[in-house]
């Protein structure tokens, strides 16, 4: 049986998040845009909740496509604001839509949302040695300085612990436990 990291429990959809996403470096606009609006919906909220409603989400927010998002109106915010398959917080929906914007205004300033957050590693990812859950943080310097950098253009819900997820979630630091199988693959 394969050892797997602490969080990680028996349901099939964090498995396969945890195996196939979950730490892998990645660059991809599209897919980092994903993980920004999931994460900022996750706060205060299990990431399990995400998971299973992570399809949902793809749908209402229209395959996560930041160009549509940035460009919805009132009637559609409207909508997803009755759609029982999404988490229906009026902020986190409003911060969706303000998030989409500025996501493209960052991109048209770094070429790419993904240079703008690699430049703080310098496109590398940080491998860090935990052997156990306590070692885990939950934010760091760095996700202090991202989580600022962020806030001072406007984005929401970005807050430094679902920033420091965000990180782990995209790969920019491998926090798989040293024991966990994944460690040494990502």
């Amino acid at each position: 049986m394969k050892k797997r990291c602490f969080w990680v429990s028996n349901d099939p959809l964090y498995i396969e998040y945890h195996d196939k996403e979950w730490g892998v470096p990645t660059f991809d606009d599209a897919a980092l845009f994903e993980f920004l609006i999931l994460e900022t919906f996750q706060a205060g909220l299990s990431w399990i909740t995400i998971l299973k409603k992570r399809e949902n989400f793809r749908k209402a927010f229209d395959n996560f496509d930041y160009q549509k998002i940035a460009n919805y109106s009132e009637e559609k915010y409207e909508e997803l604001l009755q759609d029982t398959g999404i988490i229906r917080n009026k902020l986190k929906i409003r911060s969706a839509i303000t998030n989409a914007k500025l996501f493209i205004e960052v991109q048209k300033e770094f070429g790419s949302f993904s240079n703008f957050f690699w430049n703080y590693t310098n496109g590398k990812p940080i491998t860090n040695i935990f052997d156990k859950r306590e070692d885990v943080p939950a934010t760091t310097e760095l996700s202090d300085k991202i989580s600022k950098d962020l806030r001072k253009r406007g984005f929401k819900f970005v807050g430094s612990t679902v920033i420091y997820a965000y990180m782990q979630s995209m790969g920019m630091v491998n926090d798989h436990t040293t024991d966990c199988f994944r460690y040494k693959e990502v």
